[in-house]
């Protein structure tokens, strides 16, 4: 695919003649016609806080999305599954996020995961549980930095708090609630304190 392409995605989003349902619709229908290579491209094209804004606005008409969906149950415990991101902010925006499923006797509505970002060393791993968030306006699901994994798989880094230095400017009390755009493509919302911050991230699931 074509830069063109990917911005006459970027096009549909912001379209405000288009109904929130039909944005969400059409941006669905383009994206799952994607590989995976052109989704990750595509997320180059989807920066900045307006364009992830009104994305963010017109997923809130798909279902809810939740654990389940993110990392279906016939996943491998502890098994790496892989998220391509995209962020709002102007710098850094890039970054993977990694999850599993926990070992067999862990709730089956919960995920680990940590941020595999550029800067990782400087800010840290940024460990969180996702889980279900049932009857929340935000979002079904949530990557939860306010709680940890009690262990993680051998080839992630250290588990280390989210209150420990640059991470606390980062990490610390956030949650990010979840929508889905695209079958493997998702949408977040960062919060802190109960409150929307404003700030957005695009994640694009590798193959299952």
């Amino acid at each position: 695919m074509s830069t063109q392409s990917h911005a006459a995605l970027r096009r549909v989003i912001l379209d405000l003649a288009l109904d929130p349902a039909e944005r969400a619709r059409r941006v669905a229908a383009i994206l799952d016609a994607y590989p995976l290579a052109e989704q990750i491209a595509a997320l180059g094209s989807l920066g900045g806080v307006r364009c992830q804004r009104r994305l963010w606005e017109a997923a809130a008409t798909n279902p809810p999305v939740t654990t389940d969906d993110l990392v279906p149950k016939s996943s491998a415990p502890m098994r790496s599954v892989v998220f391509h991101g995209r962020n709002s902010l102007p710098a850094f925006s890039d970054f993977r996020k990694i999850c599993c499923r926990p070992p067999a006797g862990t709730p089956d509505n919960v995920l680990w995961g940590y941020n595999d970002t550029s800067i990782r060393s400087v800010i840290g791993p940024g460990y969180y549980v996702v889980h279900d968030t049932p009857g929340t306006p935000l979002g079904a699901s949530a990557f939860d930095y306010t709680q940890l994994p009690s262990t993680h798989p051998a080839d992630w880094p250290d588990i280390r708090g989210n209150e420990i230095g640059l991470s606390r400017f980062i990490y610390n009390k956030t949650v990010d609630y979840m929508r889905r755009v695209a079958k493997d493509v998702f949408i977040g919302s960062a919060t802190r304190g109960g409150k929307e911050l404003g700030s957005y991230f695009l994640l694009v699931r590798e193959c299952l």
